[in-house]
Parts: C-alpha cells; sequence; structure tokens
C-alpha cells in the first residue's frame, strides 16, 4: 500500500507541470469559449470578479447567439457548414479507399519497400501551405501544368481556380471543387497509407495461406481476409479523418491564398465553418462578433462529437477485434 502510494505522488509530480500547461492554455480557454458563448455583454476585458459576478446571474446568460450565427451575413455560416460536409463526405471515402488500396500494393512490394514508404509518407511532414502553392500553380488557369498537357494533346485550356485571362472564361464551382478535393485527398493519404500498412504487416499470414490453399481469388482474401482483419483501424481512420474534414481550413486557404476562401469574384464561395471562425475572431472588441464565434466553434463541436459516436455506433457492428 505505501509502495503504491508512493508511485501515486511520483505520477502526480510528473504530471504535474502537463496538466498545469493544459490547465491554461486548453482548458480555461474552452470554459471561457463555452461561457462567452451563452453570456450576454461578454468582453475579454473583465476582471475574475467581474467575470464570476456575470456568470451568477441568469439574467446574462442567452441562447439568441445559436440563433443569430445563422443570419449573419445572409446565412453565411450555414454555407459554410453545407460546404463543410460536402467536403468531408467527398474527400474522407475517397482518401481511405485509394490509401487502403496503395497500402495492399505496398505490402505486396518486397524490394524497395522502405524508399516508397518514405516517397508516400512525405507529403505529411512536408509545409501544406507550400503544397497547396504547388497545386494552386499545376492548376493554374493561366500557366499550370494541367492546361499545358491539355493543350499538348489538343484540348482547351480550363478555368480550374481561376479567371483565364486571355479569354475571360470563368472556372464554374465544379471545377474548383475538383481542384480542392485532388489536393486534399492527396494530401491525407501519408498517414492513412503508414497506419494501413502497419496493420496489413500485423496480420497472420497462415489466413492468407489457408486462402492460397483453398484457391480464393485475390479480391475474395482481399474482401473476406484483410478488411475484416483491418476494420479497427479502417474505424480508427474514418473517424480521424472525420475530424480533420470538419476543421478544414489550410487547405482553402493554400489554394486560394490569404483570408481567401474562393475565387475572386465570390471570395466566400467554399468557406468552412473553421474558416467562417477565423473570418470574425479577429473582430474580438466587438463582443457580438467574439460570441458569435464561440457559438460557431460550439456548434462544430456537437457536430463532431455526434458524428464520432455515430461511427461508434456504426463501428460495434462492423469491427472485428
Amino acid at each position: 500500500m505505501l509502495e503504491y502510494k508512493k508511485d501515486g505522488l511520483k505520477a502526480t509530480a510528473a504530471l504535474m507541470p502537463t496538466l498545469l500547461l493544459m490547465a491554461v492554455f486548453t482548458f480555461w480557454p474552452i470554459f471561457r469559449t463555452l461561457i462567452s458563448a451563452f453570456m450576454e455583454g461578454y468582453n475579454t476585458n473583465m476582471t475574475f470578479i467581474e467575470f464570476f459576478q456575470r456568470l451568477g446571474s441568469t439574467t446574462n446568460l442567452s441562447l439568441r447567439w445559436f440563433s443569430d450565427i445563422f443570419v449573419v451575413q445572409d446565412g453565411l455560416f450555414l454555407k459554410s457548414l453545407r460546404n463543410t460536409f460536402e467536403m468531408a463526405l467527398i474527400s474522407v471515402p475517397i482518401s481511405i479507399i485509394v490509401s487502403l488500396f496503395i497500402a495492399v500494393a505496398l505490402n505486396g512490394i518486397k524490394r524497395g519497400q522502405g524508399v516508397l514508404q518514405t516517397i508516400f509518407f512525405l507529403p505529411y511532414v512536408t509545409n501544406s501551405i507550400a503544397l497547396g502553392m504547388v497545386f494552386s500553380f499545376i492548376f493554374s488557369s493561366n500557366y499550370g501544368l494541367i492546361n499545358a498537357i491539355i493543350e499538348t494533346f489538343g484540348g482547351d485550356s480550363q478555368a480550374w481556380i481561376f479567371r483565364i485571362t486571355s479569354t475571360g472564361a470563368q472556372p464554374t464551382r465544379a471545377s474548383i471543387l475538383f481542384v480542392l478535393m485532388v489536393y486534399t485527398v492527396w494530401e491525407s493519404l501519408a498517414f492513412k497509407i503508414i497506419v494501413f500498412l502497419s496493420g496489413l504487416q500485423s496480420i497472420d499470414k497462415q489466413y492468407y495461406q489457408a486462402a492460397q490453399i483453398d484457391g480464393a481469388s485475390r479480391w475474395t482474401v482481399f474482401k473476406r481476409i484483410t478488411v475484416p482483419l483491418l476494420s479497427p483501424m479502417i474505424l480508427y481512420i474514418t473517424i480521424t479523418s472525420m475530424i480533420g474534414a470538419f476543421k478544414a481550413y489550410n487547405n482553402i486557404i493554400a489554394i486560394f491564398g490569404h483570408n481567401k476562401f474562393g475565387p475572386t469574384s465570390s471570395p466566400d464561395e467554399f468557406i468552412t465553418v473553421v474558416g467562417f471562425i477565423y473570418k470574425y475572431l479577429p473582430l474580438h472588441n466587438n463582443t457580438n462578433y467574439l460570441s458569435l464565434v464561440s457559438a460557431g466553434s460550439l456548434i462544430l463541436f456537437a457536430i463532431i462529437m455526434l458524428v464520432t459516436l455515430l461511427q461508434f455506433y456504426i463501428g460495434k457492428k462492423r469491427v472485428h477485434y
């Protein structure tokens, strides 16, 4: 018992610096965000005494910011929600399927596997803004590599992201979304491939040997052995990918530039929920905007929590441990 108490004191002493840092930089900001979303007249310049005095009065609490956020700037927040869901529902399934097939292909390679793993992992350790600039150049409407290839084969240049200066052609929503999804999927493949590859290498080879003896096809082996035994990792990747997709921001900024969420003609066309929050956060001196972005943050948190719980519920029936 004495040894247990000593271990507990040592563990507490070891964890205390981290807990203090988290309390100051994580828990306290979350608490203030929660309060600012419900408190009338919230101000960042409040002292602790004023803050808790106002917190103790129910007359200072309100839900109006959760309704006002849907009408600010002609429903921009609702548009950001729609964009976020659209991008998440497109990019996450595609990236999971592509990364799974690439991992299976890599697992079947004996020579040069380490080199290929390094190549596929490079986007994960590369700055996302730099990668976005590269994709913006590749899909440039006026001098991009993709249009150069199209013209080489006799086709016409396409307005992928911005207007073509020579013809005045404007990009469509479908073309911009296509570029965004190509970049988002490509950037997210690295981590998923490594996770799936580690899972594949941990599967007992006896399962595949038994299937080989039975004469099972590669598709049958993949569907009946690989996918079920990888289901815990598929669930993990799906959850983390959905959370990351709902927090999408860097990929939009990387393509369109600083504080832009669409082409010049419609700068907020592809704004996301996090983009909406960053758009209004600099106006924090205005109490209304601070409360609005706090309400938006909580709505995003609730959506992510509901999606995660739904995935866990589905995973109970589909995941095999």
